[in-house]
Order: C-alpha cells, then sequence, then structure tokens
C-alpha cells in the first residue's frame, strides 16, 4: 500500500484543502489531472450474487470485459438479502478482476437493470439446491447439455445418451415420438 509522502499530498492536507479523492489516489495507482478511465479506480457496479457459503460476493460493473460476474473482496458485510442492489467498488491497481467492494448505495428499491438483466437466484440448504433463472438454465460440459427454457421445455443434448433404472424407467408425453 502506497504511504502519504508525496509532498503535494502534505501540503493539501495541513491546508485543509483535501478532499476524499485526494486521499484516495494514492491508493488507487492515479494522479490527480490524469487521464485514467473510470475503470482505474472508483465505479460503481452490481452485486448479482454470493457463493462460497456467503464469503465470496459476485459483481457485474461497466468497463469489465465479457458478461460473467467477478468474485470480489468486501470491507462491508455483504448479505443474500443485498443481491441485486449497487455496489461501489474499487479496482484493486486498476486490475478490473480485482474488485473490492467499498459499500451499499443506500436508498434504491428494488433491483438495478443491470442486476434484473444477469440476476441468478440460488438457493441451498445442504439437502436441496434450487437454482432459478429468469429465461433459461443451461448446464454445459463439453458437446453435452441439459437445458431449460422458462417455456417448460428440457433439452438433453449429447453425443451418447443414456437412461438406466433399478426401478420402472417412464417415458410419459402428450404424443412419444421414438426415432
Amino acid at each position: 500500500m502506497t504511504a502519504l509522502k508525496d509532498v503535494d499530498h502534505a501540503s493539501a492536507i495541513e491546508s485543509d484543502e483535501v478532499s476524499a479523492a485526494d486521499l484516495l489516489l494514492p491508493l488507487l495507482g492515479s494522479t490527480r489531472g490524469s487521464s485514467a478511465s473510470a475503470t482505474a479506480g472508483i465505479v460503481v457496479g452490481c452485486l448479482v450474487g454470493i457463493r462460497d457459503e456467503g464469503r465470496t460476493p459476485l459483481v457485474v460493473f461497466p468497463g469489465k470485459a465479457g458478461t460473467a460476474a467477478v468474485p470480489a473482496r468486501s470491507t462491508v458485510d455483504v448479505q443474500p438479502g443485498q443481491v441485486g442492489r449497487r455496489v461501489v467498488l474499487i479496482l484493486e491497481q486498476g486490475d478490473v478482476t480485482r474488485p473490492i467492494i467499498f459499500g451499499v448505495l443506500r436508498g434504491e428499491e428494488g433491483a438495478s437493470q443491470l442486476a434484473e438483466s444477469r440476476h441468478v437466484s440460488v438457493d441451498a440448504d445442504g439437502e436441496r439446491l434450487v437454482v432459478n433463472a429468469r429465461h433459461q438454465i443451461v448446464f454445459q460440459c463439453g458437446k453435452a447439455s441439459i437445458t431449460l427454457t422458462a417455456a417448460g421445455k428440457v433439452l438433453i443434448q449429447g453425443t451418447y445418451v443414456l437412461s438406466r433404472s433399478s426401478g420402472v424407467n417412464r417415458i410419459r408425453g402428450g404424443s412419444v415420438q421414438v426415432n
């Protein structure tokens, strides 16, 4: 961590002209007047989930390449009830893969648009795992996949599909087609 020994910062502190941004600049690796992008320091993102039994928050934010959520560290306690809320993030050394949640924004009702477009709910109690998504859930490994759609379709695809049962193996439907 960078110490505040810079002469300009020291004189600003002595003259009471220091702002919160001035104090954070050495920590963010930026200087006043630089043309650093928004991703080089503080950004507002969205808490989209929590994994590892509540230890690892997942966030998305503008300026991050890709659509996957990024694991974050946090300086505040983040709860599952806060999923969908906007959060203030500091990017450690400007690295978009190392966000730190600095705080949760107050006074916002409901989830942000960013959360609504990417929100997935997971409920695990040790005996049952429930995953909810708005349109589709896809489990994929190589050429094999299982897709669940909001319309009620279950699509199983693979180069080899095997169905085994030690009891009755039933196939039911409005109509059943083989080949």
